[in-house]
């Protein structure tokens, strides 16, 4: 089957898979043709993903799992890592860093990568749903692509020319990713040997021995070297755990998404918020202006409670209750915008999706936070560190400060739903402070107004807050939306601006599987990507 096209979902019955690159979509889809289920799909997918787009996630980066299995119930897998041993603000301070911690390099590479850890943890759960297929098959496509090549993607070959004056000079990065000392063009081929051989370690040793074995061993040993905060003893501390997902009661069914350190609970509000001001048209000045300012309200709570899951201390169920979400909503102006910017997040991602005929359904996030994260490539491994550990404060007094065995904040967060009529939804996107608002987007258009899945992600799309490294923080607004309409908003008081570009990277790369209650699968992935959807 073919993948989708800009406007259309696929199809299927067996299986669907969705994901930001053809080839991942093709890793996942293949799994599930041998008889693979959902979630030995979406980790096929996501290691081959953390290979052929290096620039939005790597096996250095982390991730996040919600699983809706078969009986119903709805499990979340966190696998994000914590500050090293010797990440502490004091060692930052006496290297000279006063006022915030640098954004590349081994001093920006200062927590453990969970996403591998995530992986073994799904493998387990997938198992327990029948899943057989071994792991050397599972990680199949991602060693060949590693070791063979893969063509550079557009977006991969732009932002290494715009990032390639602050990551040439980090360890590791020019002999990987800046071949012949020059950023890649667009379709050249990019190796990855030491990283093919990691993987191919993995498949044989398990995927425990990237933090317990040799592979842990020397990665420490190279994380030690370039002067990273990170030891041996901190990749051995880690293990990806099973959680409690957040969920709200929408008037379409409950939606779920993952608890702090990510910004679920934001992305929850939102929904809570947006289904109390009653608006009734998709596109319509109600619908963007209500998300827009539910985003902001959200946002103010968000800065002030989210931050290491052992330091919360709001109660996260009274903030998604009933109540407190209509006195929220009740603050929100129909027409007049609340002024803003407030401070904003950066980051790059993936998500990917699967769902299959026994019941699964899979919303997958994986990120290196900033494109390339750290920028630091273990010589021995290959291995691409994130940067995550960078939006921890040096102010000891600060909601997210920085200690060791603390976990960063997360803009990561995958979403599912389980609605009335019996679908389940599983959805996502990259894109920072974007995250939590196209989420809003996909769901409203989809769920609340009925517009197909795929137009649902294709329609313009906006953004408040900072991505992809940006210092804008005015509401931006794809080229494709009604003139009347962007001159309602600019009336309201929103400060925006109209980018050039009909499909933006700007606005993130969305996706979505859906389970239909009568039997058969349906998925899409976002026209600003490079991947789609495909089924069995």
């Amino acid at each position: 089957m073919l993948p989708a096209s800009a406007h259309e979902s696929v199809h299927a019955r067996r299986g669907i898979v969705a994901a930001p690159h053809a080839l991942a979509v093709e890793a996942g889809q293949q799994v599930l043709a041998e008889g693979g289920n959902a979630i030995e799909a979406a980790v096929a997918a996501a290691a081959t993903v953390a290979v052929v787009y290096p620039h939005m996630n790597h096996l250095g980066g982390d991730g996040f799992w919600l699983v809706r299995e078969p009986s119903g119930r709805v499990c979340y897998l966190e696998a994000c890592g914590f500050a090293g041993r010797d990440a502490s603000i004091a060692h930052y301070r006496d290297l000279g860093w006063e006022e915030a911690i640098p954004a590349r390099g081994p001093l920006a590479a200062l927590t453990v990568p969970g996403a591998v850890g995530g992986w073994r943890l799904a493998l387990d759960a997938a198992r327990a749903h029948g899943g057989r297929m071994d792991l050397p098959r599972l990680l199949e496509a991602a060693i060949r692509y590693a070791r063979q090549g893969s063509a550079v993607t557009g977006s991969q070959a732009r932002l290494t020319a715009e990032k390639a004056g602050e990551l040439k000079d980090v360890p590791g990065f020019a002999q990987v990713f800046l071949p012949g000392g020059r950023p890649p063009l667009e379709g050249a081929l990019l190796r990855q040997e030491r990283l093919a051989d990691t993987l191919e370690h993995l498949a044989r040793a398990g995927l425990d021995d990237f933090y317990r074995g040799d592979v842990g061993r020397e990665m420490a040993a190279d994380l030690e070297r370039i002067g990273s905060p990170v030891r041996r003893a901190d990749l051995v501390a880690f293990t990806a755990r099973e959680r409690a997902p957040l969920k709200v009661s929408l008037p379409q069914g409950v939606v779920f998404n993952a608890p702090p350190p990510t910004q679920g609970l934001a992305s929850l509000m939102i929904l809570g918020q947006f289904a109390r001001l009653k608006c009734e048209a998709a596109e319509s000045f109600s619908h963007i202006h209500g998300l827009v300012e539910a985003t902001k309200q959200a946002f103010l709570v968000r800065d002030k409670v989210v931050c290491d899951p052992e330091r919360v201390t709001a109660d996260l169920e009274r903030l998604l209750s009933a109540g407190d979400l209509d006195a929220r909503a009740g603050r929100i102006n129909p027409t007049r915008a609340l002024p803003w910017p407030q401070p904003a997040q950066a980051g790059d991602t993936i998500w990917l999706g699967a769902a299959d005929a026994s019941g699964l359904v899979v919303s997958y996030i994986q990120s290196i936070f900033f494109e390339f994260g750290s920028g630091c490539v273990l010589p021995s491994t290959g291995v691409l560190m994130q940067n995550r550990g960078c939006s921890f404060s040096l102010d000891p007094k600060a909601l997210n400060a920085l200690a060791p065995g603390r976990r960063p904040f997360h803009t990561l967060n995958p979403a599912l739903a389980v609605l009335r009529d019996g679908r389940v939804m599983g959805y996502g996107t990259m894109g920072g402070e974007g995250q939590p608002q196209t989420q809003a987007a996909v769901f409203t258009r989809h769920a609340l107004f009925g517009v197909p899945l795929g137009e649902a992600i294709a329609r313009p799309r906006w953004l408040l807050g900072r991505t992809w490294g940006a210092t804008e923080t005015r509401l931006r607004l794809e080229s494709r939306f009604e003139e009347g309409l962007v001159e309602r908003l600019a009336g309201a008081g929103h400060d925006l601006c109209v980018l050039p570009e009909a499909y933006s990277d700007t606005m993130g790369h969305a996706g979505a599987v859906v389970l239909h209650p009568r039997g058969g699968v349906e998925g899409a992935h976002d026209p600003r990507a490079d991947g789609g959807a495909a089924g069995v």
